[in-house]
């Protein structure tokens, strides 16, 4: 099941499950501890609570006509690095200081995590994602996002752009917090998928396309079977000596890299889409 955050054209918002038929806004009103949609993920039963509140009444709202909001309400963002293979190579190849420390933690048992946004920090889809204004080489780095409760399990799936300014981590390892976190540094959603039984590694796909004056300047792929980490396991080292009452996301890393000459621009539009959770979009500004 596909639920969301949404808001309609007279910018009421509500929640919101997305099926064949379009988006069915969920009726509140029937219980008394659901306002958001952390409320619902981590309710005991977020599917049967969701398909309880469908209004039977009100017909599906087709997926244009509304618009997506991050789906991150007061949980920290987090994320993990050097999970793919492709990864490692592009971090290595980036840090002529660091590159060892790269090579090293991704086959270590202790992963990369490190904290990526708070929610003010976060675009929603059609949201402006950011390039440093200092940076000459930034890209976007597509990731299967986890949305973890506060009891520190799994309970939903979304599309994450982890903003990376890949020339200030690559002068040095210790830059790292600025080449990652700052306003407009993440983009979430469109929708959170609540996964009824295991993850599909193999068939689960990401693409990522980059357009610039409307022509296509990049695109890749690959899929979440190329991880080389489990998701169970990024959320136990998250959750080492860490509470989160109000929850976490946590970014999972990425497989798809630019070649080196490539930097985003002001004005490119970055295109994430994951299997069975739907596609991110998010136009790049650089001032």
């Amino acid at each position: 099941m596909r639920v969301a955050t949404i808001k309609l054209a007279d910018d009421s918002i509500h929640l919101a499950v997305i099926d064949a038929d379009g988006v069915r806004v969920l009726d509140l009103m029937q219980v008394d501890n659901c306002h958001n949609l952390a409320d619902l993920l981590y309710s005991p039963d977020p599917i049967g609570l969701a398909k309880y509140l469908i209004d039977p009444n009100a017909p599906p709202i087709p997926e244009e006509e509304v618009k997506f909001l991050a789906p991150v309400d007061r949980q920290e963002i987090w994320a993990a690095g050097v999970t793919y293979k492709r990864s490692q190579v592009a971090r290595m190849e980036e840090s002529e200081t660091g590159a060892s420390h790269y090579d090293r933690v991704y086959s270590a048992d202790r992963p990369e995590l490190f904290f990526k946004a708070t929610p003010s920090r976060v675009s929603g889809p059609g949201d402006p994602v950011r390039v440093r204004f200092d940076s000459g080489w930034s890209v976007p780095e597509p990731e299967l996002a986890l949305m973890v409760s506060p009891e520190k399990t799994l309970v939903g799936l979304t599309i994450g752009n982890d903003m990376s300014a890949r020339d200030i981590e690559g002068e040095n390892p210790l830059y790292l917090p600025q080449a990652k976190l700052y306003r407009q540094c993440c983009g979430l959603g469109p929708c959170v998928l609540i996964p009824e039984e295991p993850l599909d590694r193999a068939g689960t796909k990401i693409e990522l396309s980059i357009e610039r004056d409307g022509e296509m300047v990049f695109s890749g792929e690959t899929d979440v079977d190329q991880m080389a980490r489990g998701l169970e396991d990024l959320i136990g080292w998250l959750g080492k000596e860490n509470d989160f009452p109000n929850g976490a996301v946590l970014l999972t890393g990425t497989g798809i890299v630019p070649p080196d000459e490539f930097t985003l621009e002001n004005g490119d539009e970055v295109s994430i889409s994951i299997t069975g959770i739907g596609t991110l979009t998010n136009p790049v500004v650089k001032d």
